[in-house]
């Protein structure tokens, strides 16, 4: 794809669209299971900017910041977004479903933690992105489909919850 990408002829739309349905996919192969921690998230973030900075062929030398990137490319960032939007959706299939993938993915099962510092859960970083609320009253909302639809779409409109500088980028 870097051909088509570094291409003079072929106008950033055009790469943007080549972009979106050939190389994110591959990228978010599997996201709906990944725990999205504050390093991970920062990795994806500098990963779509450095395509961004191949398709309008910016060097990594120059001195340009990553708003100047997305100006030029007429872009926001999507890639974190559009991951969080599909483990919730996901996390609704779920839960509305309520087998043993219900107990696996909130966590309420039997046995001994492990010492130290606890792995971080999906719902963790679901409650964190979907906004300020309760891990139950996020569970209550999978539950009324037209509700949760709604909650994901405002999530994704406005970016996280964690982050707010990201409604600028």
């Amino acid at each position: 794809m870097k051909t088509i990408l570094t291409n003079k002829h072929i106008s950033i739309e055009t790469k943007k669209r080549a972009l979106q349905c050939y190389i994110e996919p591959v990228l978010m192969y599997g996201c709906e299971a990944w725990t999205i921690s504050k390093q991970i998230q920062n990795k994806l973030e500098a990963t779509e900017m450095w395509f961004l900075s191949r398709m309008l062929r910016i060097p990594w030398t120059a001195k340009k910041t990553n708003e100047r990137v997305l100006n030029e490319a007429n872009k926001r960032r999507s890639l974190v977004r559009t991951i969080r939007k599909r483990q919730a959706t996901f996390l609704g299939h779920v839960m509305r479903r309520g087998k043993r993938e219900h107990l696996v993915t909130t966590g309420r099962f039997e046995g001994k933690r492990s010492r130290g510092r606890q792995r971080e859960k999906i719902m963790d970083g679901l409650a964190t992105w979907l906004g300020p609320g309760k891990v139950s009253d996020i569970l209550a909302a999978v539950k009324d489909r037209d509700l949760w639809r709604d909650m994901i779409a405002n999530a994704y409109k406005q970016g996280t919850w964690d982050d707010d500088d990201s409604l600028d980028k």
